[in-house]
């Protein structure tokens, strides 16, 4: 009797579950189903009785990203030009003129010059703005149009009306297939030691890093230096392959653990190492990230690599396309990533985001996990990849980031460029103390790079009695140019190298940066340091 009374009361604790459940995802469809019905009968009334017209897909994309804006940054709508742009950088190649650029006011400003395709070989600059595209005016278009007018059909071409320095030139430029090599640069340092730069993990990473690897393995090499410093990441698929490369096969390199249990995966090599012995130091810094740690993190937690540099940024966050209607995608994340030694390299916590501020808090600041290596190392969760060996770097100022993200970096070299007809050689090159006491200067009158407070104290100014308080206004304005100039000047080592690779880019392309930093860079003289050392590098892979 006991038992059959016990038989029946889990056969009606299971009944309530289903019928919980079943209401619960009733409920939740029945909400998701109410909030598009009231938005769509919000965008007709609109588009009906608005006073002006209003332009229904931009209005669409602005709400839709709007929504998003409150989750993490990497889960993001494509509208149909967002998904070609997000192709291009998947497939490294498409057609255009070989430039990188900023969309502005004035139209569409060349960022950087591609050695050796169509706007190079047609003579243009890093500086230069194209301001009209067939007898099409450029200005105050939207990014979208914009982005549109360099890329097209293979053998095309493309009349452009050109601003250099305050003088309109024409230019008659010819679309063409653009390969964009994630590995732009590798060569051998020495006798024994290579040097391969992988900049982004797009679908040819794993075939190109193959491809040096293999020549500098005919050249001699029997220890690489592997720099990863500032690779957003990419393709998940190619950093296993490339982690694959000095792993064995079989061997888990990376985890992920979604909500759906399909999404969760435990991603082994699959296919026979390239090289199991040669020694390794792999480069990262602060904008190391996803794929990046990837490889880095799995490389080790193998200990087949020192890891030299700073800690990288910190994405353990893994997205997928998935394919909406007209065209369109959602980049959303679906899982977290976890390196073989089961660490979460996530730094920040985007679910437990601050509503008030909007200040995003860090899994580190509520304590790290200790995890152990192949050999018994100990590593920790929390954010990042810790590198083995630490290059210690300034700590970067609320101003210094400001200043990073303007363009005043940007517009210092292309006007050093245009002051400076000759410079030494791509290897010799040094932005001297001098130099940057230059640039400090040329940030006293400089209007693209405005600190927080710059901001604030600027609309407060536009929006007083602007007569009655000039004096003090341009005092207590030159007292806060003042202080942030004194806030950068403490990063002057992270703002002289960028400063430096700026100026370089504009004489000598994208190779003489890698030839500089191949003669001049700290971190690069500390890993070659490191591989003559074999004691010293096995000791640290040892952790004795």
């Amino acid at each position: 009797m006991k038992n059959m009374i016990r038989k029946h009361k889990i056969a009606l604790i299971l009944l309530f579950s289903v019928l919980f459940l079943s209401f619960s995802v009733k409920s939740k469809f029945f909400e998701v189903a109410k909030q598009i019905e009231i938005y769509n009968s919000l965008f007709k009334e609109l588009n009906m009785y608005y006073v002006d017209e209003i332009n229904p897909a931009d209005l669409t994309d602005k709400a839709i990203k709007n929504t998003l804006k409150d989750l993490d940054p990497y889960t993001n709508f494509y509208n149909e030009q967002d998904v070609e742009d997000a192709k291009i950088r998947r497939e490294g190649e498409y057609a255009g003129i070989g430039v990188s650029v900023y969309y502005t006011d004035k139209g569409i400003q060349l960022k950087e010059i591609y050695k050796g395709f169509s706007a190079d070989k047609s003579g243009l600059k890093a500086g230069d703005i194209i301001i009209s595209v067939d007898g099409q005016s450029l200005k105050n278009m939207e990014r979208d149009e914009l982005s549109m007018f360099l890329k097209g059909t293979p053998n095309t071409r493309v009349n452009a009306k050109v601003l250099r320095q305050g003088l309109v030139i024409d230019k008659i430029l010819v679309r063409e297939k653009v390969e964009v090599n994630p590995v732009p640069y590798y060569k051998m340092i020495d006798d024994e030691t290579g040097y391969i730069t992988l900049t982004r993990f797009n679908n040819k990473a794993s075939s190109e890093v193959k491809k040096a690897f293999v020549a500098l393995k005919e050249k001699g090499m029997k220890k690489l230096v592997f720099d990863l410093r500032s690779n957003p990441g990419g393709s998940l698929l190619e950093a296993i392959n490339i982690s694959n490369f000095f792993i064995p096969k079989g061997k888990t390199i990376v985890t992920t653990k979604a909500k759906i249990k399909k999404w969760s995966n435990n991603y082994r090599g699959s296919n026979d190492a390239l090289d199991l012995e040669i020694p390794i130091v792999v480069l990262v810094n602060g904008s190391s990230a996803s794929a990046s740690e990837i490889v880095s993190g799995s490389l080790q937690d193998y200990d087949r690599a020192v890891i030299m540099g700073q800690r990288s940024f910190g994405k353990g966050l893994v997205q997928r396309q998935k394919e909406l209607t007209y065209g369109t995608q959602l980049k959303l994340t679906i899982s977290k990533y976890y390196t073989p030694s089961g660490r979460c390299i996530q730094e920040l916590d985007y679910t437990n985001r601050d509503s008030k501020t909007g200040i995003v808090p860090k899994f580190s600041a509520r304590g790290i996990n200790a995890f152990k290596t192949a050999n018994g190392r100990t590593v920790y969760d929390g954010g990042g990849i810790m590198p083995d060996v630490e290059i210690k770097l300034s700590e970067k100022t609320e101003a210094t980031k400001a200043l990073i993200s303007s363009k005043a970096l940007f517009n210092f070299a292309t006007d050093y460029y245009y002051q400076n007809e000759n410079i030494a050689d791509s290897e010799s090159f040094n932005f001297t103390k001098t130099d940057f006491k230059n640039f400090a200067k040329y940030l006293e009158k400089d209007t693209t790079f405005l600190t927080p407070q710059e901001k604030l104290f600027e609309e407060a100014y536009k929006s007083s009695k602007k007569s009655l308080i000039s004096k003090e206004y341009e005092s207590l304005k030159n007292k806060l140019v003042a202080q942030k100039l004194s806030a950068i000047k403490k990063n002057e080592d992270i703002l002289t190298s960028l400063l430096q690779e700026e100026i370089l880019l504009k004489y000598y392309y994208k190779e003489g940066v890698y030839e500089n930093q191949l003669k001049n860079d700290e971190t690069i003289s500390e890993a070659l340091n490191l591989l003559k050392n074999q004691q010293k590098y096995n000791q640290i892979l040892s952790g004795k």
